[in-house]
């Protein structure tokens, strides 16, 4: 399984370079004068696609909270359940033999 991974990122690693090798031509950017940069055609890509692996990241993240919170929630809801079924029990067990 090692191997496979290591063989993984090494076609990966190759992969960037290759294609930052070959897109190296200038990007003109520009947004409303606050932003005037020329940047490789490369760099903006990976710029791109690493902003969306954290803002994906930081939504997972959220989500996972979230669920998180539902779950202890639901634990505590079952626990509270239990507890009322064993009381229950208990009652009905005492009032069968007296």
């Amino acid at each position: 399984m090692k191997l496979l991974y290591t063989i993984v990122i090494m076609l990966v690693v190759l992969f960037v370079i290759t294609f930052s090798m070959d897109n190296t031509e200038m990007v003109h950017l520009s947004y409303y004068g606050f932003i005037d940069h020329s940047v490789p055609a490369y760099l903006l890509l990976f710029i791109s696609f690493g902003a969306g692996i954290i803002f994906a990241g930081f939504f997972g993240t959220v989500e996972r909270w979230r669920l998180a919170r539902k779950i202890s929630g639901l634990n505590r809801k079952i626990r509270r359940l239990e507890d009322q079924a064993a009381r229950a029990e208990e009652g009905l067990g005492d009032t069968d033999q007296g």
